[in-house]
């Protein structure tokens, strides 16, 4: 399994509306594209901005492809990105999972979400 890490930041004030931009663009995307295994989103305030991690999982480097195209590693954007992102990365990284442990918990505000 492959780790794609994402990172991006928005000002404090935008967070909780990027939250949901995140939710309707790219982990709706990760979700219809076969061979995604999952993903997380953090997120923290750090000097008066919002960080976001987002991590998705993916079967292997032919499922990111479906998802991101042949240059996988460049970081996908979309439109709505341009109002929140205060700079936007090139490039994501990618990890293979060695370890891990689940199931993965969240609050219950998104637990249905992934039910």
């Amino acid at each position: 399994m492959i780790a794609r890490v994402w990172r991006g930041n928005t000002p404090v004030e935008k967070a909780r509306e990027y939250r949901d931009v995140l939710e309707r663009t790219g982990l709706e995307e990760f979700r219809r594209t076969p061979g995604n295994r999952g993903a997380l989103v953090l997120e923290r305030e750090d000097r008066g901005a919002a960080e976001f991690l987002v991590i998705s999982f993916w079967e292997d480097f032919e499922a990111i492809r479906r998802f991101a195209g042949p240059a996988f590693t460049r970081a996908v954007y979309y439109p709505e990105d341009d109002r929140f992102l205060l700079g936007k990365e090139p490039e994501v990284v990618h990890y293979e999972v060695a370890a891990g442990a689940a199931p993965i918990a969240v609050g219950p505000e998104r637990a249905a979400q992934f039910a």
